[in-house]
């Protein structure tokens, strides 16, 4: 056993856990952190948010490369996909990244023990937590004063479709095919699946999403995810609503898909299956139910105010706990958690969690939708700005997409915010200040927006509100 007594101990490498633990050792505290796989980050880093983003960005670069720089006068020879070296590029956007946590780590003198951690009970008034290492057979206890819960969540398997790895597949190996599928079966329409579908749709994949619900993003603005749904059909993506995969036949590394849609049967063959269904909290080993951690309905770890479990003294953030799972709900959680142990008065604004899909277009939102606001019978004004009216955006040749504001029918303060088109995930950035300050349309409108930039329609939905847009 450690004869350390650690300030906080961190069980979980990810967005959430080192975050925290970096923001705990600026403010004093001496911090030791406990993290499964070789590298920290968590799955945002190593299998998720950082490598399908740049996935997704080479993929654009080689469609645009193929289907558009002929319309801009530059004429190239067809364009050679070379895919081990676009996954080579991904892996070393990680690399870096993660690499830069741990130069974080050491600048900030944290401890990392990279292996499994238990819950191991109290000693008086601290938490004992045992590690047991991937390279060594001997384990170690060490002692914190606080104990953070910070292991995120896991891809959900569905009944009938057990991850293999092979054939059916989670995002982690979507990641990493070392071929472009024939065709590429998505079983659930939430952002995992139309991302990933996305990437392997532009470098030459068929792509068919199945989802049981009758619509793609269920708690999306309407007007925003039929949008979205039309471009990408455009784009090529097929999509099976109000339909299940009741049965899969396996033949020879492909697989014969029974899906039911009502009273209609259809059978598709497909070389790969991804199952994008949804992800459950990572709390299998933690040793929760014999220290006592109560878990609420799904799975997550009821935390209070100040996110403290059931258990004085141990503490849960991100995936774990209620709310979307999103690396940067994770990240705040994990700062203002730290900030309030020494005794800051921070908070999570809630209300304003952005939400983000990095298809193309993209989709960024944040606020209220309008069928929000129409079930809570709150009176509101709705501004919209097409992309197609703003400058910028048709210099680029990106004129799909548009903005939306929800403002108070009565005060103009922002209700929500919902825009698809070219940099979506950069423009929401302004509407989250504008909210989480309480600002009105008004506020926008009369604020400057340089010409000509994508930003400026914002400015014109804001303006469209008081229907007093002027480029519309």
């Amino acid at each position: 056993m450690s004869e350390q007594v650690y300030d906080l101990i961190v069980i979980g490498g990810g967005p959430g856990g080192y975050v925290a633990a970096i923001r705990a050792a600026q403010l004093g505290m001496g911090v030791a952190v406990v993290e499964r796989r070789e590298r920290l980050g968590g799955v945002c880093l190593n299998e998720g948010c950082i490598p399908s983003k740049a996935l997704l960005d080479s993929s654009e670069l080689f469609a645009l490369a193929r289907d558009r720089f002929a319309g801009h006068g530059i004429d190239i020879p067809a364009p050679n996909l070379n895919l081990s070296r676009m996954l080579a590029r991904k892996d070393e956007v990680v690399a870096k990244l993660t690499d830069g946590i741990s130069f974080l780590f050491k600048k900030n003198k944290i401890t990392l023990l990279t292996g499994t951690a238990r819950l191991a009970g109290k000693e008086g008034d601290t938490h004992q937590v045992e590690v047991e290492f991937s390279r060594d057979p001997e384990k170690q206890t060490i002692t914190g004063k606080r104990v953070l819960l910070a292991t995120g969540s896991e891809p959900a398997d569905l009944p009938g479709l057990l991850l293999d790895g092979e054939l059916v597949v989670c995002s982690r190996e979507a990641l990493n095919f070392d071929r472009v599928p024939e065709h590429l079966l998505v079983v659930g329409g939430g952002y995992i699946g139309l991302e990933l579908g996305s990437v392997w749709r532009r470098l030459g994949a068929k792509v068919t999403v199945v989802e049981v619900l009758p619509k793609v993003l269920p708690n999306m603005d309407r007007q925003v995810a039929d949008t979205l749904v039309r471009s990408l059909k455009k784009q090529g993506i097929g999509f099976r609503l109000e339909t299940r995969v009741t049965e899969v036949d396996r033949r020879e590394g492909k697989a014969m898909v029974t899906l039911k849609g009502g009273e209609a049967i259809e059978q598709l063959e497909c070389d790969r299956i991804l199952v994008a269904a949804g992800r459950h909290p990572l709390t299998a080993g933690l040793g929760l139910e014999e220290s006592g951690v109560v878990l609420e309905t799904g799975g997550r770890i009821g935390v209070n105010g100040d996110y403290e479990t059931s258990v004085p003294g141990i503490f849960a953030i991100g995936d774990l706990i209620h709310g979307p799972m999103l690396a940067h709900k994770a990240m705040e959680e994990g700062v203002v958690f730290v900030e309030r142990q020494a005794g800051q008065a921070s908070q999570v604004d809630y209300e304003f969690i952005p939400g983000i899909i990095y298809t193309w277009p993209e989709v960024a939102s944040v606020g209220k939708t309008e069928e929000e606001l129409n079930r809570d019978d709150i009176p509101y004004a709705t501004g919209r700005f097409p992309f197609s009216a703003n400058g910028r955006a048709r210099c680029m040749d990106e004129g799909d997409g548009f903005v939306k504001i929800l403002a108070h029918q009565s005060t103009g303060r922002v209700l929500g915010v919902h825009i698809i088109g070219p940099r979506a995930s950069d423009m929401i950035a302004e509407a989250v200040t504008v909210m989480t300050y309480g600002g009105s349309a008004q506020d926008v409108a009369m604020t400057f927006h340089a010409h000509p930039t994508l930003s400026e329609a914002m400015k014109e939905a804001a303006l469209d509100v008081d229907k007093a847009a002027i480029h519309a």
